[in-house]
């Protein structure tokens, strides 16, 4: 399989940036046939307008061909060909004349970024608008303007997509993103390339887990996916990481699950907190994207969000400058590392229990050296011993290095080495 690191995702984002995308509609379905040809194909579902999720409900499918706000002299001021964001997301459809007083509750500005247009929605209420500078807004003339928004809010289908990495065992983890932002890089496209690259580094190996990729619009998107699937979900999911913000350069974040305890949870931070150190810490009060659903009271599925930046706590956020120059490959590499070394210590993560009564005799099994020696060589011998001590049936490889204060990673070379001797045991 190709090399799928930092320059590939980012590259993957590019490509993807300028199509409109929504919770439902044709962006949606070109985005994910595109996710697909990087992963070997892709399920695609559709769920009909009207059907009912839970407590939700499909709504009519969106779709936008034009849209534009001309002067009394025919000159366009805005277009959405210019700008994604430019029209609220999911308008409906509008063609007239409006004098400026007319139009301005219609347009959507941010005066504490005026050089900024902001993201939009209006997805349950039908109304229409658009979204502009407000540097410019505040130079509009009075007038008349011709608006146009051909869109159409029909009966159509909401679309998802997943693709599972059967393991050697049934247990699952959830690697899950949405694809329902238009143009935004950081907020909505570091999610599914990092998702792709995760997927080249697991499909070639030889898993323990299985593993579930899933791409939807988010909230609703999540919502009809769990209703569709919650009973093998609850049944499987040992682990679940939501990936979204994830290419900047700026620091990490962690969002936990409502347990907070999981071992998602537990991995999550012990690899921040020895790979990274200084983080962001929330709580799953600050929780914001589609953890929401997986965590949900009677779902309670054990998901979490290692991220760069979170969401809403970086000045672009929501608008049109998320854009390529936010995210870079370097961003996006160090959050691949990231959870690749995650999903490293999930597959490697065990309960194993010393096989002999009381404490072993290293010496004689070569474990232990027996003339004076360097530092580096005494503080492995006091690892191995400690390894013996605590490695009871009970203890797993996160907790180990918790209690020794180094990434569970660097025992497993280690414990290797004792299972080899007879030493340790699997307990499970």
């Amino acid at each position: 399989m190709s090399r799928f690191e930092g320059p590939e995702m980012y590259r993957l984002i590019e490509r993807l940036f300028p199509i409109l995308r929504s919770i439902t509609g044709d962006g949606v379905r070109e985005t994910l046939a595109i996710l697909g040809d990087h992963m070997g194909g892709l399920t695609v579902s559709e769920i009909p307008t009207g059907e009912t999720c839970f407590d939700w409900t499909i709504p009519n499918e969106w779709n936008l061909r034009e849209a534009f706000i001309e002067d009394g002299a025919g000159r366009k001021i805005i277009d959405f060909k210019e700008n994604n964001l430019h029209v609220l997301n999911y308008s409906a459809p509008v063609d007239g004349v409006f004098s400026l007083e007319e139009l301005s509750p219609h347009l959507y500005t941010l005066p504490n970024q005026p050089d900024a247009i902001p993201y939009r929605t209006s997805y349950y209420v039908e109304r229409w608008g658009f979204c502009m500078a407000h540097s410019q807004f505040v130079r509009l003339k009075p007038g008349h303007y011709r608006v146009k928004i051909d869109s159409t809010l029909a009966p159509g289908s909401l679309t998802y997509a997943d693709k599972l990495i059967p393991g050697l065992e049934e247990r699952e983890v959830l690697l899950s993103t949405y694809v329902c932002h238009p143009s935004m890089a950081n907020n909505e496209l570091s999610g599914p390339a990092l998702a792709v690259a995760l997927y080249h580094f697991l499909s070639p190996r030889k898993n323990r887990y299985s593993y579930r990729f899933v791409f939807v619009p988010e909230t609703i998107g999540a919502v009809a996916y769990l209703s569709r699937n919650l009973a093998a979900m609850k049944k499987n999911t040992i682990a679940g990481f939501q990936l979204t913000c994830v290419g900047d350069k700026r620091g990490y974040s962690f969002v936990p699950s409502r347990n907070g305890a999981t071992l998602a949870d537990r991995v999550a931070r012990h690899i921040l907190d020895r790979k990274i150190k200084t983080y962001d810490r929330y709580t799953y009060l600050d929780r914001g994207s589609d953890e929401r659903q997986y965590c949900a009271p009677g779902i309670d599925l054990p998901v979490v969000s290692l991220l760069r930046t979170k969401y809403g706590k970086f000045p672009e956020y929501h608008t049109s400058l998320d854009n390529l120059d936010l995210v870079s490959p370097e961003g996006l590499q160090g959050s691949l590392d990231l959870h690749r070394d995650c999903i490293r210590l999930l597959e490697e993560n065990r309960t194993y229990q010393v096989t002999t009564l009381g404490e072993p005799q290293l010496g004689k099994r070569n474990l232990r050296n027996t003339v004076g020696a360097s530092k580096r060589m005494l503080d492995r011998d006091r690892m191995i011993s400690n390894l013996t001590a605590y490695c009871d049936g009970n203890t797993d490889l996160v907790d180990l290095g918790e209690a020794f204060g180094v990434c569970a990673l660097e025992l497993i070379p280690l414990i290797e080495e004792l299972r080899d001797c007879g030493l340790l045991r699997i307990a499970e």
